[in-house]
């Protein structure tokens, strides 16, 4: 087990007194028998009136209201997770679905049908001719090293870069220039994925990575489903398996669904964000 403390702050700065509208904030973890929270505190500023619910996927949303109005608005969290995925390889696929490719069960098809929609024509032609130069036509590959290479293709080919500009690049656009962050290197895995006939959704969180130049903000990967197995996360970024680095918050079949803080403000439109993200490992 392997414990983390996070720090994220996030700073609005307005240019005058604005009226704030109901902001949602993804910012607790996804616990389950791999994560777990050990402590979490979110101070708010101005104060705020929170609801939690869990949406549609079971991501931990905040609804935050407030009563005044104001020329800043700041979000800070802190938390603790213990982190027991060590072994991200430690699992078992059903028998039918070892090797690619292969089908879902009928009962399986109708859950997994809306993370299994495919991009457009042009998207899924470009995509599939992409793919075939990873393992040769007719050869038996395992599933697991069908994604592992389309993962790793994509950490060594692609050149990562930094984007502060909001949205996801199409895979098209990343295809078309070898470039993107963390984001649209997801998008693009879940595309390929999704065109191979797989089941794939978008993860956001954190990642614990020191060397990596998004060390200090948050993080995006995908995540397919294997039967036998479950929903398995992939982060073409690094090129391997999301393991114990990796502490998912949200997960969403559509990559613009999951922001860690959305909302509204009525106002002067001029505003400036400042982020800050830092991940660190406890004894």
């Amino acid at each position: 087990m392997q414990r983390y403390k996070i720090l994220h702050r996030t700073y609005y700065n307005f240019s005058s007194t604005v009226t704030l509208g109901p902001h949602f904030l993804r910012l607790r973890p996804r616990e389950d028998y791999e994560l777990r929270i050990e402590s979490f505190s979110l101070n708010i500023t101005p104060k705020a009136t929170l609801l939690w619910h869990r949406d549609a996927e079971g991501n931990s949303v905040a609804t935050a209201t407030f009563d005044i109005a104001t020329q800043q608005l700041v979000f800070e969290s802190e938390l603790i997770i213990q982190q027991y995925n060590e072994a991200p390889l430690n699992f078992m696929v059903a028998d039918y679905a070892v090797h690619y490719p292969f089908n879902y069960t009928q009962d399986d098809q109708v859950l997994l049908s809306p993370y299994m929609q495919l991009p457009d024509q042009d998207t899924q032609q470009q995509i599939k001719q992409w793919i075939q130069q990873l393992w040769q036509a007719g050869e038996k590959i395992q599933t697991y090293t069908a994604l592992q290479r389309i993962a790793g293709h994509i950490f060594k080919n692609f050149t990562y870069k930094l984007r502060e500009e909001p949205g996801v690049q199409t895979a098209k656009e990343t295809l078309a220039c070898n470039t993107g962050s963390c984001r649209d290197f997801a998008q693009l895995f879940m595309d390929a994925a999704k065109c191979m006939g797989l089941a794939a959704r978008f993860v956001t969180g954190y990642l614990h990575a020191p060397g990596l130049d998004a060390a200090g903000a948050t993080h995006a990967w995908a995540e397919v489903y294997l039967p036998g197995a479950g929903w398995k996360g992939f982060d073409p970024t690094i090129g391997a398996m999301a393991g114990t680095d990796h502490i998912p918050v949200a997960v969403a079949r559509l990559s613009k669904s999951v922001p860690p803080i959305e909302g509204s403000f009525i106002g002067e439109p001029k505003s400036t964000l400042d982020v800050g993200v830092w991940v660190s490992k406890l004894a």
